[in-house]
């Protein structure tokens, strides 16, 4: 049995009178990097670059993309052994355990002017959920892809038909609004929200709290209405997916299509530190000094971000952090109930397990061709508990949805513990934060725009092209 826990925590401009030439820049790896002996304020030799961004998550892998996109050198420094920061995939005994519950919505709009989807082979969730409640399952299906399902799904006890019917009117209202508009709307609770609608409280605690509550790592539905309007319209318009190749595929695409060399791994940073706003210097964990030309992009999550530029951000009121337990078991695959690519969520309001799916049904090859993968959430770090705890409760649980002879047969392979799952998005929320801190000195991560997949990515474009414009490049047509 294997445990993982994961936690965090004006100047001169440069104009150019024609399209900036492309630069080549070989980065070496920072244990090739000479230690320095003199002062690396006064010391000319430094190894250098145009932009250093700092973490090679989604977001500085997309302002890595851009720059590259405008013919601007950089390097991109990495603190672990691989790209995707939150967003990766390990592989144990043939199988692909993502870190944590992660799904990837199609309809992400910064998500689709980036990646290649048939590269990624999307594999599809079924549109829709099982709700455990009151001893059975129960179906929500999208009446616009599963209709026959969905009719059927009118009169169970997941909520009224009039929740049914709120449901395609609150569709048809989001689906009216551009993001622009949902980001900048007034905000309140995704809970107000919802009761403000008018929806029941059965639909809200048997559907709303284990199904968003499982995408915010947010039970209470505090979680701003801006972010669940914006989700909910990327729902109606896509598919829930898993990559073939586990969700590490995504942040992998991006970095194949960067300059070899330009990515920095087991390189930590310590400082980042300003020399006249000209030539901005970062420091890493081994002593090693780099020097930027043009700017540095700081790529983190805002707990690091703000050790890391000590004094330059101001901390932000602190919010209690957003964690989740992911387990998972492997079975034969006639050791499982259903065959369907289908999400199983805890209506119940009773026990520890938020939801839960098998992910062999939606990609087979998350797993061997004879066994399968089961895949299962909590809310919560769930600190007091032992990792053995865990398992037994688990496995309790789901023996009274699936029945003790199938579910005791189950294995326990990996259990991730995170800490920090995603940013606190509860109101008051500024979702199109300003990525500058100074010039020459410039912030991205979801915090400061969606905590979604697609949010770390528009952070990533807004922060290489604010660097731009202060220095005045103009990008290449």
């Amino acid at each position: 049995m294997t445990t993982i826990t994961l936690f965090s925590a004006p100047c001169t401009n440069l104009s150019f009178s024609s399209p900036p030439k492309r630069f080549r820049f070989n980065p070496q790896s920072s244990a090739q990097l000479s230690p320095t002996s003199s002062s690396p304020l006064q010391n000319p030799s430094l190894p250098k670059t145009g932009v250093i961004v700092i973490g090679a998550g989604l977001a500085g892998l997309a302002a890595a993309t851009h720059l590259n996109s405008n013919n601007i050198p950089f390097v991109l420094l990495e603190a672990s052994d691989a790209v995707g920061g939150r967003v990766r995939t390990d592989i144990v005994d043939g199988f692909l355990l993502d870190r944590g519950f992660q799904i990837f919505i199609t309809a992400y709009p910064e998500a689709q002017k980036l990646l290649d989807y048939q590269s990624l082979n999307l594999q599809k969730f079924y549109s829709g959920a099982r709700i455990f409640y009151d001893g059975r399952f129960h179906t929500v299906a999208d009446p616009l892809r599963h209709f026959w399902d969905s009719a059927k799904s009118l009169t169970n006890p997941i909520g009224s038909p009039i929740d049914k019917l709120l449901i395609g009117s609150t569709r048809i209202g989001v689906l009216s609004k551009s993001n622009e508009e949902i980001f900048a709307a007034e905000e309140v609770p995704t809970i107000a929200l919802l009761k403000k609608l008018g929806f029941s409280d059965s639909i809200i605690g048997r559907f709303f709290r284990p199904f968003f509550g499982g995408i915010f790592f947010d039970p209470n539905l505090e979680t701003t209405s801006r972010l669940f309007d914006f989700i909910f319209k990327c729902l109606a318009l896509g598919d829930n997916t898993l990559p073939a190749r586990g969700i590490a595929a995504i942040p992998e695409q991006l970095a194949a299509r960067l300059p070899t060399g330009s990515i920095m791994l087991n390189s930590r940073a310590v400082s980042v530190d300003l020399v006249g706003s000209k030539t901005p210097l970062v420091r890493l964990q081994n002593g090693d000094v780099l020097k930027s030309e043009l700017g540095v992009i700081v790529a983190v999550e805002e707990p690091a971000a703000v050790e890391l530029l000590a004094g330059r951000v101001s901390q932000v009121p602190k919010k209690p952090v957003r964690s989740t337990v992911c387990l998972y078991f492997t079975a034969n695959r006639d050791q499982i109930p259903v065959q369907d690519p289908v999400l199983f969520l805890n209506g119940s309001g009773k026990g520890i397990v938020n939801n839960m799916f098998f992910a062999t049904n939606v990609a087979p090859s998350y797993g061997p061709p004879d066994k399968a993968l089961v895949s299962v959430s909590l809310i919560g770090l769930f600190e007091g508990v032992s990792d053995d705890e865990l398992v037994g409760k688990v496995i309790e649980e789901l023996s009274g949805w699936f029945g003790g002879k199938l579910v005791r047969e189950w294995k326990h392979l990996r259990t991730y513990r995170i800490g920090f799952a995603q940013p606190n998005q509860c109101p008051p929320t500024d979702l199109k934060k300003n990525p500058r801190v100074e010039s020459g000195l410039y912030v991205c991560g979801d915090y400061l725009t969606s905590a979604t997949f697609d949010g770390a990515l528009v952070s990533g474009r807004r922060a290489s092209e604010s660097l731009l414009k202060d220095r005045t490049l103009t990008p290449s047509s």
